[in-house]
């Protein structure tokens, strides 16, 4: 890795212009503008790169800023339009695309997985013991709607059997660099053991990357072509993809890291998450449903907010009611507070997640230090974005969360 704190100038002059608003009877912009301070300073002390923060308020845009740098080297600021490596962000929008297709007949989300990939008909399970792991049968077959909630017991490859899925060149969530279509990765996966039976807890894991096989399977094509044509067109999402086009390359937000000291620094080349290249000149085979989207703050508002108006024009209301509402049942929540719907956490206590938030709120993020939530009973969708992997220590995610409420009245 290569520092470059002291590269580069202070950043207050190189904040991008704030896109703010009309005053709104329930947001107060005097108080909303308490987030300056905090993005600039947090900019100034290189706790990051730089970052883009999008608030919206029953459908109206209170708050975009840019602030710091997409890539500190070059000296180019961060832009409001600035393109982002959304990673799990990706989630949702695929879970949407499955919600799309039962609404269009071509399935139903309590069939089993492999009525679309037949290889899932009978999987296997590894249960660790003290002397390694035993392999056995799952109890049942994976549902459509166990993939939606994370309950199939799929993790990442580091499970009890992680030696096979190592073996086998299948752990880590990122896709960018496989040249290999997702749907052949995914028929692999189903020969190795999962982490956990069906229904039995929740295992975060390439959960959603097999919906996008099945998204592909059901829909009859690839699944870059369906969002495109079923979702982002309709939307306007003009800057969502899985691959970058060549015209937009000086848009992309470089990704950098956090070092031990907390010094900011270019994210190293040898771990392919951390390259800087692969969604410009990778092989772009694998559409990875699960962390491979690139976007902006605000396509990904875009999508949020068509899911905080119930859903059009890309889905219909009750679809995304049952998105938004807790799945886990009598399973641990999946945090205190907190569930998990269709490709959503839901919040179900805020007294309980000791957070500012509304009951059925719903909320995710990804692993470059991008999250997102929307509060539709404060009718707010917020999406925060920077590129900071690892980002240990870095605190700005509940901070963002306190200035922004305590700007509603």
């Amino acid at each position: 890795m290569h520092p470059v704190r002291a590269a580069v100038p202070r950043l207050a002059s190189l904040v991008a212009v704030v896109f703010c608003v009309t005053a709104l009877a329930d947001v107060s912009p005097a108080r909303l503008a308490r987030l300056d301070g905090f993005l600039e300073g947090y900019a100034d002390e290189m706790r990051f790169a730089g970052a883009v923060l999008q608030v919206t308020h029953d459908g109206d845009t209170v708050y975009h800023r840019a602030v710091g740098f997409r890539d500190m080297e070059a000296g180019a600021a961060m832009q409001p339009d600035s393109i982002f490596r959304i990673a799990s962000m990706s989630k949702a929008v695929v879970s949407a695309a499955v919600l799309m297709l039962q609404e269009q007949g071509a399935l139903v989300i309590t069939q089993p997985l492999a009525d679309f990939l037949p290889e899932y008909a009978a999987t296997k399970v590894a249960v660790a013991g003290e002397d390694g792991y035993e392999v056995v049968d799952a109890a049942r077959p994976i549902t459509i709607r166990d993939l939606l909630t994370h309950t199939a017991g799929i993790g990442y490859g580091y499970g009890a059997a992680a030696e096979e899925w190592q073996a086998a060149g299948i752990q880590h969530w990122y896709f960018g660099h496989r040249d290999e279509p997702i749907r052949e990765t995914v028929r692999r996966m189903a020969a190795l053991p999962m982490d956990a039976q069906p229904g039995e807890r929740f295992v975060y894991g390439y959960n959603t990357d097999i919906l996008g096989a099945v998204v592909e399977a059901a829909s009859g094509q690839p699944l870059d072509a369906f969002l495109a044509a079923e979702m982002f067109e309709p939307l306007g999402m003009v800057d969502t993809s899985f691959y970058l086009p060549a015209e937009k390359t000086e848009r992309l937000a470089l990704v950098y890291a956090l070092n031990d000291e907390g010094a900011v620094e270019v994210a190293a080349d040898d771990t392919p998450s951390h390259g800087q290249g692969h969604y410009v000149e990778g092989p772009r085979a694998s559409f990875s449903g699960g962390a491979g989207l690139l976007s902006t703050s605000a396509d990904y508002t875009r999508f949020l907010e068509a899911m905080r108006r119930g859903g059009e024009p890309i889905l219909g209301r009750k679809s995304v009611e049952l998105m938004t509402v807790n799945h886990l049942g009598a399973l641990p929540n999946l945090a205190p507070g907190t569930g998990f719907g269709l490709g959503f956490a839901v919040r179900v206590d805020p007294a309980g997640a000791g957070q500012l938030g509304s009951v059925g709120e719903f909320s995710w993020g990804g692993a470059y230090h991008t999250q997102y939530w929307v509060d539709p009973a404060e009718e707010l969708t917020v999406v925060y974005m920077t590129q900071t992997l690892p980002a240990t220590g870095l605190d700005d995610f509940a901070k963002i969360r306190a200035l922004i409420y305590q700007a509603v009245e």
